[in-house]
């Protein structure tokens, strides 16, 4: 299922794109302020809860669905995550939203992760470069403790430069 958008939603959100830096950006989407495009982050139980350029953060939620047979959340969809926030942090550092593309992404797997428990994902940008950025995530749970962990370097998607 796709979220329909109207052409006035749509057009604003290209206004915006436009307009706001990387890190102003994350916040619109964060102030729920961006028309919802796509139903990913409902899919998956992503939110952004807090941006400042090179660091953001999410509050993740994985339902049932992402379990895998063991009823522990898949191991994808924890790398789904992890890479949403390496992107989200090197996005955050540019003059102008720009959507990442993820030359290689490692993740070390410490514990597993539960399906109806809210955890906290970290990105940080370590290298805010002009052409590769290197970002790491870490995925806790309410206490701190360290669940997964990624690094990654990403590059600017330059299909939305144009």
């Amino acid at each position: 299922m796709s979220v329909e958008a109207s052409p006035e939603a749509l057009q604003e959100a290209a206004d915006m794109w436009t307009t706001l830096s990387g890190v102003e950006f994350i916040r619109a989407m964060r102030d729920k302020r961006l028309p919802e495009i796509s139903d990913i982050s409902d899919y998956i139980g992503q939110v952004v809860t807090d941006a400042e350029p090179g660091r953001i953060e999410i509050s993740w939620t994985p339902a049932e669905k992402l379990c895998n047979p063991g009823g522990i959340v898949h191991g994808g969809y924890i790398a789904m995550i992890l890479d949403n926030a390496v992107c989200l942090a090197a996005s955050s550092t540019c003059d102008r939203f720009l959507p990442m593309l993820t030359l290689n992404l490692n993740i070390d797997y410490l514990r597993g992760v539960r399906s109806g428990e809210t955890y906290t994902v970290t990105g940080t940008c370590v290298h805010p470069g002009g052409t590769r950025m290197v970002s790491n995530a870490v995925l806790a749970e309410a206490g701190g403790r360290p669940l997964a962990q990624a690094s990654a370097s990403v590059i600017p998607n330059k299909a939305f430069t144009r």
